[in-house]
């Protein structure tokens, strides 16, 4: 017997919509093409992670010159909130409207914050956020405080955060979905880039996959690839999911498909199956945030912590400070430890890598990309192409130098800086987008395809902009709003 609901893919998008669906009785499937990580994996050990790509399928993409690489995705239950940063932040108020930045305009949602309000705060309900809302100096309105207090500084943490206070800025707590006691217990290591064997971390298979299989009524198949949808070429419902499993070709017939395959995924599965698409909007829009690491050092400052990324820097993120155009959020790193420099930087000696880890403050700034039609997922005889197009660098070089400015300020002469390239999926959105104009868009305000009535798409693909802050909490929130949209649907 075919499902009610198919959900394609078990990430934040998938899982979030299945736990807000699954009180209904809906008979659900969620197909996840990847398996669980199992509890013998090498998840804190960074030369299994980092050097040989333990947890990385072996699939290549195409970049904009054609040239084939590696690209930083993961397919496993839980998608790539298995190794997320777990930061559960919200979008501005400010960034659901249009914004006018140093080199274009993000356009306005066709929601506004307040239609999405009462979501977030289910999807912080849902993902046990540690945080304070007092601290952001642009944290929207909240109708009450997180669900848990925030994950505390280590020693070496206070003492990083007072300087940067004392240099003139107002570090924030970052809101995290992580259990710090269950996570150090299984290993002295942060929980950034690591992934997670259920031992704290909250993310999509730990909390919101964990919640819709409770219910009867949901199953999940592992190892099961989508390869295509069919629609019905006069009702132009969705009628079939082909997927493959061992080998295997299986067919499931359900009322409704949504896909939450991933930003990149989600486009290309609709691209083979030649769907949605009659705005030719399908992979366009892609984006891809501009984020540079930053290390800053001075000698005299011991960095001992073992976690490191409990703060963030929000002065600059809707205007420059001096009554500009915004610039972006600066958030901590997980802490980038000898090991891991050693494998980012291999020439460097190992004592010199133990000493400048001993001495830096690891950070993280993100600005906002810009949706272009012309930065976009296309198939290339069946591969994946990633046409990126950059965009808002002239924000983003700002916000790198006001940033190494304020840590000199702070006590760290010794600043340096990486530009993170396009093979590294730094928040990756925008290519099934929603709005107002079937013209300019794939999805009504509801996430569903203007061109098929029970097929919808709520994942990181539907974000009509990237804001400038970490996605995986609008994207739950999202998800959990199309739930409901569906579960009213199928009620009637």
């Amino acid at each position: 017997m075919s499902p009610d609901v198919v959900i394609i893919g078990s990430g934040m998008g998938g899982a979030s919509l299945a736990a807000g669906l699954a009180p209904s009785g809906a008979r659900i499937t969620i197909l996840e093409r990847g398996t669980q990580i199992p509890d013998d994996a090498p998840a804190r050990d960074p030369w299994r992670i980092y050097t040989n790509s333990a947890f990385r399928s072996k699939e290549t993409w195409l970049d904009g010159t054609g040239t084939e690489f590696e690209p930083g995705n993961y397919y496993n239950v839980g998608g790539n909130s298995k190794l997320y940063g777990a930061v559960l932040i919200r979008y501005r108020e400010e960034d659901f409207g249009e914004l006018e930045h140093e080199d274009g305009i993000s356009p306005a949602w066709p929601i506004s914050y307040k239609d999405l309000a009462t979501w977030y705060e289910k999807a912080e309900h849902l993902y046990n956020v540690r945080g304070d809302v007092t601290s952001d100096v642009c944290e929207p309105p909240h109708d009450g405080p997180y669900p848990f207090p925030p994950v505390p500084d280590e020693p070496a943490l206070k003492v990083a955060r007072q300087r940067l206070e004392d240099a003139g800025v107002q570090p924030f707590s970052l809101p995290l979905g992580v259990d710090i006691e269950r996570w150090l217990a299984a290993g002295q290591t942060g929980w950034d880039g690591y992934p997670d064997q259920r031992c704290g971390k909250m993310d999509a298979e730990t909390c919101g996959l964990a919640a819709a299989l409770q219910h009867d009524n949901v199953d999940l198949i592992t190892s099961a690839e989508v390869q295509t949808l069919q629609a019905d070429p006069k009702t132009r419902r969705i009628t079939s999911v082909t997927y493959k499993k061992g080998g295997e070709e299986h067919q499931l017939k359900p009322a409704v498909v949504v896909v939450c395959a991933g930003a990149v995924q989600s486009a290309a599965l609709l691209l083979r199956s030649g769907l949605a698409n009659s705005s030719d909007y399908v992979g366009r829009c892609f984006m891809n945030h501009n984020a540079t690491a930053v290390i800053a050092i001075d000698p005299r400052f011991h960095n001992d912590s073992i976690y490191q990324k409990t703060f963030g820097i929000n002065d600059w993120y809707l205007s420059d400070g001096n009554g500009g155009k915004p610039l972006g959020n600066v958030q901590l790193l997980g802490r980038v430890t000898p090991d891991i420099l050693k494998i980012q930087v291999p020439q460097l000696p190992k004592f010199l890598a133990k000493w400048l880890s001993d001495h830096a403050l690891d950070l993280y700034l993100i600005s906002e990309d810009l949706p272009d039609p012309e930065s976009r997922v296309v198939l290339k005889n069946g591969q994946i192409q990633l046409r990126w197009q950059r965009s808002n660098m002239t924000a983003h070089q700002k916000l790198v130098s006001k940033t190494k400015r304020t840590l000199r300020k702070a006590g760290f002469p010794i600043v340096l800086s990486r530009l993170f390239d396009g093979r590294v999926p730094s928040h990756q959105c925008g290519t099934v987008r929603m709005g107002g104009d079937p013209k300019t868009s794939v999805l009504d305000p509801d996430c569903r395809s203007w061109d098929h009535p029970n097929l919808y798409v709520s994942d990181a693909a539907a974000l009509p902009t990237s804001a400038a802050v970490n996605p995986a909490l609008t994207v739950a929130a999202l998800a959990l709003r199309t739930a409901d949209t569906i579960r009213k649907e199928l009620a009637q």
